[in-house]
């Protein structure tokens, strides 16, 4: 397993004296809760990696406190919470930092825009992967989902692809998987190369068109899987074995129409594969157009211990814009997580809500205005996550609140749209969210949780927030 690494004297110097991480030693239990039962007697924080150390400085500078996950208690024991909602994804933890762990421990992220640029869960991957090793990169795409961007989630080389994606305006012709993406072959001998990374095996995940033309998987030339289409419309999957020593793998179709959902590639040893899931405008009522038995057949085969979903921002918008309300926001949101939960019922799941946001349109030289309904929408959320049994990071709180995204603004850590982060803006979102996974961790029965509520009746709206962004020093 691969050691975090301890930041070097040079970080140490970078690192403002204000800047406070995560406590390496949690407190004691308070009174009347206790330990949940197999819970590690040896979690404790890894070391600070150089990158964490600066992200904490700057967490200081943008007044961005931090926060803890908030997890609900699944199952009581005579002592307290026995079981926590995030319990799988700890337990899996501590098989990896014990070394009994055989098989990678699986993040799945769900998401928008926020995340689909790999950036965020990025440092959320290399901080879990520093602590408690790398088995892989997991899920990929043939292709990339536009013209532009990097290839960290792609085949290295691709040509002959069209994307479609499901958070398109108006749904595509086929329904997705949990890439939410698939590709469709528009040229004869379309291909996607991928660098090999010593994976042992491969599997090809495909949908089965009428008319669609065959895909082969390949390494230097010799073939070591071709599908066979049935014509029927239904996902399938194709694995094969990878020879030692493999440096890259081609993806080939045969003809036009063939469609490619992802392609996974990880080792067999134990460590942290984190599946890169988003894509952008999508909110939760659009990942209904995941098909049912592709999502249960491909989070089967995953395993996740935990599933992430960065929600919202979309979310707030449309209501913002009257495209939907809140009611139908909490019943969207629910209805993914009892979807991917009764697919992948050993996983935990995490709700993160949206970050801060402003209203539109935005007028040079006027203040910035927080966005209406932002808050309702992160409340809701909030609730329903709970009522659900996941738990949830509020991700708004954690960078400062109100006012926050004027500061990454003035820091110039947001895109001129006013609503994607860039640069180390992004890096800093996504250190928020693995501390507060690291301490959840560390921490886990030290503090009481709350018991699961079990009701889903809608809390009333409570209507937009007129906060202005407050001015920036």
């Amino acid at each position: 397993m691969e050691a975090r690494p301890s930041a070097g004297p040079e970080a140490a110097e970078a690192v403002s004296p204000e800047a406070v991480p995560a406590p390496a030693n949690p407190p004691e239990p308070a009174g009347g809760t206790a330990r949940p039962a197999g819970r590690s007697a040896f979690r404790a924080l890894p070391p600070t990696t150089e990158r964490a150390g600066h992200l904490h400085a700057l967490a200081t500078r943008l007044k961005a406190p931090g926060g803890a996950v908030e997890e609900p208690c699944l199952e009581r024991g005579d002592g307290g919470c026995a079981r926590s909602a995030l319990a799988p994804f700890f337990t899996a933890l501590d098989g990896l930092r014990e070394g009994t762990a055989k098989a990678p421990t699986v993040v799945a992220a769900f998401g928008n825009s926020l995340i689909a640029g790999d950036r965020i869960v990025d440092v959320i991957r290399e901080e879990l992967a520093a602590g408690f090793g790398r088995a892989g990169r997991g899920v990929l795409l043939v292709d990339r989902m536009a013209p532009y961007g990097g290839r960290s989630r792609t085949a290295a080389v691709s040509s002959g692809w069209q994307p479609r994606t499901l958070g398109e305006l108006k749904a595509p012709p086929h329904p997705f998987g949990i890439t939410g993406v698939y590709h469709l072959a528009t040229e004869n001998r379309a291909r996607g190369r991928f660098k090999l990374e010593g994976e042992p095996r491969g599997t090809l995940w495909w949908l089965d068109v009428k008319g669609a033309g065959r895909l082969v998987a390949s390494v230097d030339g010799a073939v070591l899987a071709r599908t066979e289409p049935q014509g029927d419309g239904a996902s399938r999957a194709t694995s094969f074995d990878l020879p030692a020593g493999a440096k890259w793998l081609d993806i080939t179709a045969e003809g036009e129409g063939a469609i490619v959902q992802g392609v996974v590639l990880q080792k067999d040893a134990p460590g942290i594969v984190l599946d890169m899931l988003g894509v952008p405008s999508s909110d939760a009522s659009l990942y209904a157009r995941m098909e049912e038995d592709a999502l249960k057949a491909q989070l089967q085969q995953r395993d996740p211990k935990l599933m992430l979903f960065f929600l919202g921002g979309n979310e707030s918008k449309r209501v913002e814009w009257k495209r939907t309300d809140l009611p139908t926001v909490r019943q969207d949101l629910g209805a993914l997580l009892r979807r991917t939960r009764a697919a992948a019922p050993g996983s935990a799941c995490l709700v993160v809500g949206p970050m801060d946001a402003v209203q539109d349109p935005h007028e040079e030289g006027k203040p910035l205005t927080q966005r209406p309904f932002l808050e309702a929408t992160i409340q809701a959320e909030r609730e329903v996550a709970l009522a659900e049994g996941c738990g949830f990071f509020n991700l708004y709180a954690a960078m400062g609140g109100a006012g926050s995204l004027a500061r990454f603004n003035q820091a110039g850590f947001m895109h001129e749209d006013l609503v994607h982060p860039r640069g180390q803006g992004l890096d800093l979102l996504g250190q928020l969210v693995s501390d507060a996974l690291l301490a959840g961790w560390v921490n886990e029965g030290a503090v009481p949780t709350p018991a699961l509520t079990t009701s889903r009746e809608e809390a009333p709206d409570t209507g937009a927030s007129g906060q202005t962004a407050e001015a920036v020093p």
